[in-house]
């Protein structure tokens, strides 16, 4: 609750009778002409208005916001509420979890710790595409998925009934940005708020990159790490710059052939090259009006491809004809009408809005398109796919080999230890980053379209006896997946009615793809039953495996054996086509080298012509049943049938019947052992729920900060050294020390999952915080991967980073990390901050930092320093093997936050070098954070008091 109001804004909106209390923003000045998603944050500070660390100045500065400034204001903002996926959200309960019982040792109440903010967990991103092109795939699927995640899904659903405003979404039920569009976003919330009720816009963080659906709802919000998802549940601002906004005009009307896909595709590739990472992009124009709210959310969701924080349209009649459908009471859709013209947040074309940069989209030009065959700003027409893909293939296949079938072609090892065993997801961030100066290989200048295949194809005989033979670009996987389309009515009718097409002209699906539907909500199979399109995806092999992401994070499944047996020795670069996000390589299954995105017609598409070396103009999928020829134009949707179609197979009682009881789950879920009471009971040989050690030992009131003695470095590293390279991510060996802790715990190799499946067990994160197999770290020379210089070890220095540091733990030696600039860049991470916490590091001195990883660092207690302006490790002449103090950081006691600390390295001849760090504690609020030993211990000590 605000605590200040120097504006004046609080009043009253009565909306049918109804009083609602606001926070006006046409007291500020410059509010008119800010972008609506700048509207939001400005909102967000006049009801957060403390004094402290919300104050007038910020409020000013927002209102008065110079569009062609860099930013370099730092405002504080306060998620209404919280969304998070399985895997990421883990971790977070375990931290709740763990709070509970802190809170019993220092004699208060366990009960009270509960999510201040409404939090929500949707449990989809562990179904794997085990079983597939049947009927029963659904629900094989399902079961092994409770048998490799029992232990976890006993721990959250103990959440579910433990926690107030804390609600789980059970697996089977859907994808978690689909059912958050169509069921969980607000658009605008309501709360009691001090005896009124109190109206304000929905704002949401979450777990998972792609949070950024909601922006097509007009829901501002975007994916974060776990740190900043518990500091928005627990009521704690983020701190962020105001941000540029990129103004995205839109016009015209999507033509005739393409689809949402299509455009969304195109929107990424030109975002892409103009550059938007870490601004917002608005959509305005009068081509908005023409976006339906399904197309508008696929363009939200893809906004960490293009790269932007935020990718925002503005709430219009399209947003409440879609919360109508949606099955949102007439009540709250009155509400977000009224609130939002009140305050200047609904769409006006003819308005002038302040943007940074702007630039402008005719959909009418938008044609068919895909991307690859590794990125998603990689796009191709699809009219000259084939002759793309025969550039492409020459980067995937090693040409100098003397014969294809030597099985030595450059092939990556798939020896038990190397396999990817599925996604560590999320992304985003989560942990689905990908540098954005990656760029794509060029293609060999002496390859020609002319020159064709650079094989022959390779006979293969199936157990059930199918014959064909598989070649370089094969479609191995046709995966209907994603939250990015399978939320699209169009784009998965479109699919149904060229199916059925394809069926009534006697074709069918390639014999050696891996077909699959995975839709967003379990309303996507209502309205295929209804429309009576079901069945004809079922004819060529579109099962529903699953409601989840499957395919797009990697939990493709495996390819048939004796496919990927041939894939592996011959070393063929197979492809995989899926209407998802990503395609990184590596990501979507181990044995496919060329992953292209496509829309779902396309998918379907490409399973027909099982290649992608494959022009669909001039190339037929088949015959029909008079032996002529049938080409895609034969068969593809009929733009005008496919919107009868929705008219006809979709209504609100969809909607509203299958979110009444989303909260439920199946008899699995419902059937789960779970243990009871305000704290949750652990199972000491758990190797995937264990209690955080992040309480161990706190006192009611904090002890004193105290100056750095003696400390030893853990890493040297250099620039643009990525959160990527600090947290754990992705499958691991049997030698490392993460595989070795779960050896000795008795888990086979074939059960060690991945890190990101293990983020609730804080001893598997450890050991592969640092771990990264590209990391390079200064103390050792050329030298890659998770290892340092022990200095506790003279006789053999060489060491992995983990066991390194609990030699110096049982020396009583703190540690710090020297790096470079740009440190913590990608993806916002939590374990990047928790690893290296628990790891005993206590300061990371850097060049610079980036902003939510340098923010990560304090909220677990890490002291952020930055090398004097102009110098660096090298500049001052260190090289990491000092040892080191630092000085003057007792001043945070007094409530003071220091400009600068003494820094001083003594070199192993006793000379040594001393600097001034800068303190990067930027704000009072992180000043407190860092003196209480980290985010959940400040929290957990105000909520006891």
């Amino acid at each position: 609750m605000s605590t200040v109001d120097s504006f004046g804004a609080k009043g009253v909106l009565n909306v049918n009778g109804a009083d609602y209390e606001i926070f006006r923003l046409n007291q500020v000045k410059g509010y008119q002409s800010l972008p609506y998603s700048l509207k939001v944050l400005l909102e967000n500070l006049l009801r957060h208005e403390d004094g402290e660390n919300v104050t007038a100045e910020h409020i000013t500065a927002l209102g008065s916001w110079d569009e062609t400034a860099q930013p370099t204001t730092e405002i504080q903002f306060t998620p209404g509420r919280v969304l998070m996926q399985d895997f990421t959200g883990v971790p977070c309960v375990v931290d709740l979890a763990t709070m509970r019982e802190a809170v019993e040792d220092l004699g208060g109440d366990p009960n009270k710790i509960n999510p201040l903010a409404p939090a929500e967990m949707v449990i989809d991103h562990s179904v794997q595409i085990d079983a597939f092109g049947s009927a029963d795939a659904i629900e094989r699927n399902m079961d092994i998925e409770y048998q490799r995640n029992g232990e976890r899904y006993q721990f959250l659903r103990w959440g579910q009934t433990a926690f107030e405003n804390f609600k789980v979404v059970p697996p089977g039920m859907g994808i978690v940005h689909q059912v958050n569009i169509e069921s969980l976003a607000r658009v605008v919330m309501t709360r009691a708020s001090g005896g009124a009720l109190q109206a304000y816009p929905d704002t949401c963080v979450g777990t998972d990159s792609h949070t950024t659906m909601e922006n097509g709802l007009g829901v501002l919000g975007w994916g974060v790490g776990g740190i900043e998802a518990e500091a928005a549940m627990l009521g704690q601002p983020i701190s962020m710059l105001i941000p540029r906004v990129v103004g995205f005009k839109l016009t015209g009307e999507i033509p005739a052939g393409a689809t949402a896909t299509d455009v969304v595709l195109t929107i990424t590739e030109k975002l892409r090259q103009h550059g938007v990472v870490g601004k917002f992009v608005e959509f305005y124009g009068q081509g908005v009006a023409k976006v339906p709210l399904a197309n508008r959310a696929t363009i939200g969701n893809m906004s960490p491809e293009f790269g932007s924080t935020a990718a925002m349209f503005p709430v219009d009649e399209v947003t409440t004809e879609y919360m109508r459908l949606t099955g949102r009471t007439e009540e709250e859709i009155a509400l977000v009408e009224a609130y939002a013209k009140e305050q200047g947040m609904w769409h006006d074309p003819d308005r002038e809005l302040r943007f940074s940069e702007q630039l402008e989209l005719d959909l009418s030009t938008v044609v068919p398109s895909i991307s690859g065959p590794k990125r998603p700003q990689d796009r191709i027409e699809l009219t000259d796919a084939k002759e793309q893909f025969r550039k492409d293939i020459h980067n995937y296949v090693d040409e100098t080999a003397a014969a294809l079938g030597d099985g030595t072609n450059g092939r990556v090892d798939h020896s038990v230890d190397e396999t990817f065993p599925g996604s560590d997801a999320p992304a985003h961030t989560p942990d689905e980053a990908q540098d954005p100066a990656d760029k794509p290989r060029p293609a060999d200048p002496s390859a020609t379209p002319a020159e064709g295949r650079p094989s022959q194809p390779v006979p293969v005989t199936m157990p059930d006896g199918r014959e064909f033979h598989l070649d370089h670009g094969a479609v191995s996987i046709a995966s209907i997946t994603s939250c990015t389309n399978t939320s699209n009515p169009n784009v998965m009718l479109a699919a149904g009615v060229l199916a059925r097409n394809a069926v009534a002209k006697g074709l069918d699906q390639k014999p050696w793809v891996k077909t699959s539907i995975a839709p967003g909500s379990k309303v996507v199979t209502d309205y295929y039953e209804k429309s009576g399109l079901i069945e004809y995806l079922e004819k060529i092999g579109f099962y529903v495996v699953g409601y989840g992401c499957t395919t797009c994070i990697g939990n493709s499944g495996p390819l048939e054996e004796e496919i990927a047996q041939t894939v592996q020795e011959q070393d063929l670069a197979v492809t995989s086509v899926l209407s998802g996000n990503r395609n990184f390589e590596g990501r979507i299954n181990p044995d496919v080298k060329m992953n292209y995105l496509a829309s779902p017609p396309l998918v379907v598409a490409y399973a027909l012509a099982g290649t992608m070396d494959f022009d669909f103009e001039n190339d037929p999928l088949g015959q029909d049943s008079e032996g002529a020829d049938v080409f895609l134009r034969d068969i593809w949707p009929d733009p005008a049938e496919v919107q009868q179609i929705i008219d006809e197979s979709i209504d609100t009682d969809m909607f509203t019947s299958k979110y009444s009881t989303i909260f439920d789950g199946d008899h699995r879920w419902q059937n789960l052992k779970t243990p009871e009471g305000a704290t949750f009971t652990w199972e000491p040989d758990s190797t995937y729920v264990r209690k955080a050690p992040f309480f161990e030992g706190m006192e009611m009131e904090p002890a004193p900060v105290s100056d750095i003695e003696g400390a030893r470095v853990l890493l040297k590293l250099g620039d643009s050294v990525t959160t990527d390279h600090i947290s754990p991510a992705g499958s691991f060996k049997s030698d490392t020390p993460a595989g070795r802790y779960l050896l000795e715990n008795g888990v086979a190799r074939k059960d060690f999952n991945s890190y990101g499946s293990r983020r609730g067990n804080h001893e598997v994160m450890i050991r592969g915080t640092f771990a990264n197999i590209r990391i390079k770290n200064e103390l050792l020379d050329g030298v890659e991967g998770g290892f340092t210089r022990d200095f506790t070890q003279p006789d053999a220095p060489q060491a992995a980073v983990y066991d390194a540091a609990q030699n110096y733990q049982q020396q009583g030696t703190p540690l710090v990390v020297l790096g470079g600039k740009e440190y913590g860049s990608g993806s916002s991470r939590d374990w990047a901050a928790k690893g290296t916490r628990l790891l005993g590091v206590g300061a990371v001195i850097t060049e610079s930092f980036e902003r939510i990883h340098r923010s990560n660092l304090i909220g677990m207690g890490v002291l952020p320093l930055q090398f004097p302006e102009g110098e660096s490790a090298n500049t001052l002449g260190l090289t990491g093997f000092e040892t080191y103090s630092i000085s003057g950081i007792t001043a945070l006691n007094e409530g003071e936050i220091p400009d600068t600390l003494k820094v001083t390295a003594t070199a192993e001849d006793g000379s040594t070098t001393e600097f001034d760090a800068d303190v990067r504690i930027d704000t009072p609020g992180e000043a407190n954070y860092y003196r209480h030993g980290g985010i959940l211990q400040y929290v957990l000590r105000q909520l006891v008091k």
